[in-house]
């Protein structure tokens, strides 16, 4: 909450709001810390080059008080900082905010002054005399202990590698992947459908030599021989008797009738004697399809 206070410092306070956008601020960032709270201020102090300093940010904090600028701002450091002029609590010690302060002082030349304190510190009026002892005898060692807190607590953070740009074979679109899914849909549905296929052809080859093959083989006669069936039958009467005919037909062709009846009659009262002996290739009894050669 701001303090309490005359127009007169409000009308101040504005006006060096707006003589701030006419200075060079270089590398120094500053202005109020909150729009609604012009009474407090943020500065940002880079270390200056050359000095023990070089490469740290340094932020401080800027109280001014409700009379400001009758009375003498309070600064206050928020980094750690090895300095003579700069307790580790963060206050300074600098004759402009003291004894030497004029309300023709502004906000932004005291911050100017804080950076020279940086570059030229002060031994003969220090706040911190053990850091103003080791700068007057032992000035090696007290730069090198200020270059290592500045790297310990002034280094602004790296900033985060950017990321690499996608290259454009890396891109992979909404619609380029619901192309690639249906594509690998197709191309799974077409590998299950393919043997299936194969096997569809396979059984229907099957299936077809099977209607051939029961096409081309004789059907069956009523008493269980097949039609083109060969009987050989070796009889010492050396006659062939070639009888051919459909069964279903009922009908058979003779060579006459009684020859016939002889070749029947001699093989009955000669079946055992004869030197040849009937033998049935196939199928034990005859039929109308069927060739029967007596030999004899």
């Amino acid at each position: 909450m701001a303090p309490p206070s005359s127009g007169m410092t409000l009308k101040r306070i504005h006006r060096e709001i707006a003589d701030l956008k006419k200075e060079d601020l270089g590398k120094i960032s500053l202005g109020p810390k909150n729009p609604e709270n012009p009474f407090v201020w943020k500065a940002r102090i880079p270390g200056p080059e050359g000095s023990v300093y070089e490469g740290g940010v340094f932020d401080v904090e800027v109280q001014l008080a409700h009379d400001y600028p009758f009375s003498a701002p309070k600064v206050l450091f928020l980094t750690r900082i090895y300095h003579m002029n700069i307790s580790d609590r963060g206050n300074v010690c600098i004759d402009i905010l003291k004894h030497n302060w004029s309300p023709a002082l502004s906000i932004f030349k005291v911050i100017l002054s804080l950076s020279s304190l940086l570059t030229d510190p002060n031994p003969s009026d220090p706040l911190v005399p053990s850091i103003a002892s080791e700068y007057l005898r032992r000035r090696a060692t007290h730069d090198q202990t200020a270059r290592d807190w500045t790297k310990l607590y002034a280094k602004p953070a790296a900033p985060a590698p950017a990321a690499p740009p996608l290259s454009k074979a890396a891109t992979t679109t909404v619609s380029e992947v619901i192309d690639i899914d249906a594509a690998s849909s197709r191309a799974s549905s077409s590998s299950r459908t393919a043997p299936a296929a194969a096997a569809s052809s396979s059984s229907a080859q099957s299936k077809g030599k099977g209607r051939a093959s029961g096409a081309n083989t004789p059907a069956p006669a009523a008493n269980g021989s097949r039609s083109g069936d060969v009987i050989e039958i070796d009889d010492s009467d050396d006659e062939v008797e070639e009888i051919a005919g459909g069964a279903a037909r009922g009908t058979k062709r003779r060579k006459s009738g009684q020859q016939a009846n002889g070749a029947t009659s001699r093989n009955t009262e000669e079946g055992s004697s004869r030197r040849g002996k009937r033998r049935a290739v196939e199928r034990p009894a005859p039929t109308a399809d069927e060739v029967i050669v007596i030999e004899d």
